[in-house]
This record gives structure tokens, sequence and C-alpha cells, in this order.
């Protein structure tokens, strides 16, 4: 391994306040040694380096990995570890490799025996398992659920049978303008017992984390959820 450079994945804010509380030293030193990077967005990249401190944010190479980005030409955001620089990868927000199409540039560096370093930081999917009261022991992050309604419907159903089932906790995300639809979606399709968690712009100044079973979310006022990040989750 040491002709090849290191990988080190770059945990990166998960909101605009309380940046330096969330970002150990260490993690600064190392971003700061680098040289090259990989991330989803070139802009959104500066602006984390910024906040970093980098200090030379113009001679930073950044390699771009994101929706667009074809897998045969994967093997070419690792060629600098392949030519003996470090890297760092960087998500849109949170943890890279986790919701998150890094876990592609990880898995090439494990077969090409590039030594992976994960640095501690935040994760939204982390911080509301340990939020919920769920199940810590067994739970599962699902991603997104279907947009058309009658599959969402369906897939919220499996959702809750594998809960009740085999007792892990379901946790899942959704495009921020559809939170509010797929929250009416859970209460109207979940039994009135199923617990919903919502995790709502976690580590942010309107940070709103909160359990309840669907019986008494609709007997409660309705979380202000629109256009924000947010996590579900779904238990008995």
């Amino acid at each position: 391994m040491s002709q090849y450079g290191k990988l080190y994945l770059l945990p990166v804010p998960i909101s605009d306040d309380g940046v330096n509380n969330f970002i150990p030293e260490y993690n600064l030193t190392i971003v700061r040694g680098l040289t090259d990077f990989i991330a989803e967005d070139a802009k959104t990249a500066r602006k984390f380096l910024k906040w970093f401190g980098y200090p030379k944010i113009e001679a930073a190479e950044i390699l771009l990995l994101n929706e667009h980005t074809k897998t045969n030409n994967v093997l070419e955001l690792i060629q600098p570890l392949l030519e003996g620089k470090d890297v760092g990868l960087m998500s849109d927000a949170g943890c890279p490799g986790i919701a998150d199409p890094g876990a592609e540039v990880v898995k090439l560096a494990h077969q090409k025996n590039i030594e992976v370093i994960p640095l501690v930081g935040p994760s939204s999917i982390v911080l509301s398992i340990m939020a919920s009261g769920f199940n810590g022991q067994n739970f599962a992050f699902v991603g997104y659920l279907p947009i058309d309604k009658p599959l969402r419907l369906k897939r919220i159903k499996e959702l809750e049978l594998l809960a009740i089932k085999h007792q892990q906790a379901q946790f899942f995300i959704e495009t921020p303008y559809r939170n509010e639809q797929l929250f009416e979606a859970l209460l109207s399709s979940l039994s009135p017992e199923t617990r919903i968690f919502i995790g709502k712009d976690i580590t942010g100044a309107n940070q709103f984390l909160q359990s309840k079973t669907v019986f008494e979310w609709a007997k409660s006022a309705k979380p202000n959820i629109n256009k924000v990040p947010v996590v579900f989750g779904i238990y008995k």
C-alpha cells in the first residue's frame, strides 16, 4: 500500500450553523494538508474548504463524482492516489459514502489496495438513529421511497411490516419539497400505534427531533418540514 496515496473520507457540515462544533480539529489539519479532492460539486466543495480554513482554495484540484459520472470514468478519479498523492473525498452534506455516490470511489480504492481512512463527522442518518429511540441494534436506511403514489404507499406498508416482523427500525429521506406529502402518506397508511420519527435540520438552528405514534401525530400540530432536510423513521 505504501506506494499509493491514502483516501481520506472527509465529513462536511450538514447545516450552516455551528460548523466548527461538528468538525474535529484533526480533520481540519488533514484537509489543509491535501491538494487533491473528489466531490459532487466544485462550488460546494470550495465553500467547505473555505470553512475549513484551507490556505489556497484556488490551488485545490477538485475532481467531480456525481450522477453524471460514468462508471468507467471512476478509475480516472483515483489516478492521483495511484500516483502516490493523498486525496480527500467529500459529500455535499455529511459523511461520504452514506446516501452518497462516493461509495463507488471507496469500493474501487479497496480493489486497488489503497488505504481508506474515514474521519469523524456529522451524519444526519446516524444522528437520527441515535435520537429516535428506535432499535439501535437492528435498523435499516432505505434511501428514497417511490414517487408514484400507489408504489409509495405499498413501500410504506412493506417497511412497517419489516419493523413489526423483525423489530427493525426503518429510516428514509425525501426531496425537501416533497416532505409534507410523504408525512401525510405516512399518517394515512400506517397503523395508529406505529411510531414516526422526524429529524429536521439536524445540527441547525431550527433542529427538530421528535418521535410519536401516528395517533399522537394526528392529534398534535404538524411540524413545518417544507423545503428543509428531514430524516424520517418508523418503528413499532
